[in-house]
């Protein structure tokens, strides 16, 4: 176990430290704080709502914006870490690759603390958990999950100090319960727009799944459909947030390794759709270290030679309706074919041996894998300062505006509209603060409605780059 730990200790600084030295393409540059003379437009529209360090009287000096600008961002990258203790908890409700114990569902998270059954299985659960941290083996979510305890000062070598772990872990669970039942609480009310900062307090995660990427396809194919994408336009993309999967928040898969999915759910609809161009370029925009270490790793890899092989798993075990997972299974089983070849999947540990699973798998061609590129970069406070034609023709960010409130969107939709080019596309599906002319309109707006009883449906938003609105 030492081994294997030291291993992946030392692949995550070797990985690391490329990710600093490497050199990206001449087009992605490095990316820069917006300037005060940037920002100045959106301190205007919503002086009322500035956060109190920037309402000064007399104005924001450069110097002033700029050190509130880098505060704020360690800020956001700080919450990477409460983001990993959700992944962490979700190990801990939905993990079989340790544990003989059912998960901990919504349903039961929110009885954890009154329930003995629940209680029951959750100190089982923690107690299994610990057990693996302990000795991981070569299992390389557990690992990442023993690395991160460590540098938070735990370990593993008494048994006093595996129970303040095992603490930690239901604490956390505890946590969990609390904030789930709070937007359960505020969504029963909530509207789009509310809905879409809803995760404002929260910290940044990093798990994924394939709903919305199933939406994406769904959007470009109407946004082809209304002329709003063209055969063979879309050369560059950046993708911001791409994920992480592995223990998400939906079902904790944990019997595969950590993996990104969503860089090639879009390459591979864009590519059936017609309406990728033959040099396409795809960059990720996250501030995840964890995240672009990955992207890093498995695009070198492939610049010799290396493939890289997904895993393509969902449960049915949701409350949509049956034409909706009608038409989102055939998504999936057509998922990959155009970059791809399908291979045989991991195999699946028998507490999850049921019809609710389904489970593909693809190894993508390593010269699709090379058109990725990772970018250390903060959407909120920093843009790539590219030339016109070096701009994106496609931005997509799904689940990743909803962790900010209105002035952070503010910054974020004006750091993408300035990378995109005229007439280029924005796909999100959150409802962007829009009190800044930012030089990006809604230009289509996609319903996916995944039940009727009770309503349940799935929004993608379109906004285009409109130069005669734009402001800087």
């Amino acid at each position: 176990m030492a081994c294997a730990l030291s291993r992946f200790r030392a692949s995550i600084f070797a990985a690391t430290a490329g990710l600093v030295l490497a050199s990206t393409p001449a087009v992605c540059q490095t990316p820069a704080f917006m300037s005060s003379e940037e920002v100045r437009p959106i301190f205007t529209a919503m002086h009322e709502s500035l956060p109190a360090e920037l309402k000064i009287r007399s104005g924001v000096t450069s110097q002033q914006w700029l050190a509130w600008a880098r505060e704020s961002d360690a800020q956001v990258r700080a919450r990477l870490e409460r983001g990993e203790e959700d992944t962490l908890t979700n190990l801990l409700r939905f993990g079989v690759t340790f544990t003989k114990e059912p998960p901990i569902d919504r349903d039961s998270l929110s009885s954890y603390g009154s329930n003995v059954a629940v209680n029951t299985i959750a100190q089982r659960r923690a107690s299994d958990l610990v057990r693996a941290l302990t000795s991981p083996g070569s299992n390389e979510g557990i690992l990442q999950m023993r690395v991160f305890l460590e540098q938070k000062g735990f370990n593993f070598r008494t048994p006093e100090q595996r129970g303040k772990v095992k603490a930690f872990l239901l604490q956390n669970l505890e946590r969990m319960r609390d904030e789930f039942d709070e937007y359960r609480s505020k969504i029963k009310t909530a509207n789009f727009k509310e809905l879409s900062q809803l995760y404002a307090d929260r910290g940044i995660s990093l798990d994924t799944d394939l709903w919305p990427d199933f939406a994406l396809d769904k959007q470009l194919a109407e946004l082809k459909a209304k002329g709003l994408l063209k055969p063979g336009y879309v050369k560059r993309i950046a993708i911001v947030g791409p994920g992480l999967d592995f223990a998400n928040k939906h079902n904790g898969y944990d019997f595969y390794p950590p993996q990104t999915i969503q860089p090639f759910a879009v390459i591979d609809s864009l590519l059936r759709l017609g309406l990728a161009g033959p040099k396409l370029q795809l960059v990720t925009l996250d501030i995840s270290p964890s995240v672009n270490i990955h992207v890093k790793r498995i695009t070198e890899k492939a610049v010799l030679g290396g493939t890289y092989t997904v895993q393509l798993p969902w449960s049915s075990n949701v409350p949509w309706s049956s034409e909706y997972l009608t038409a989102f299974t055939q998504y999936w089983k057509e998922l990959g074919t155009q970059i791809g070849t399908p291979v045989q999947p991991v195999a699946v540990p028998s507490a999850l041996n049921n019809a609710a699973l389904h489970l593909r798998a693809v190894r993508i061609r390593s010269e699709i894998v090379a058109r990725v590129k990772p970018v250390n970069m903060n959407i909120v406070f920093q843009r790539l300062p590219l030339a016109e034609p070096d701009k994106f023709d496609l931005i997509i960010g799904t689940n990743i505006f909803i962790y900010y409130g209105p002035f952070e969107q503010a910054l974020a939709r004006a750091n993408v509209s300035s990378m995109l080019k005229t007439n280029g596309l924005l796909l999100t599906n959150e409802l962007l603060e829009d009190k800044v002319s930012s030089g990006i309109v809604e230009a289509a707006r996609t319903e996916i409605i995944a039940s009727t009883n009770p309503l349940i449906s799935e929004h993608m938003i379109c906004y285009r780059k409109d130069n005669s609105r734009s402001v800087r």
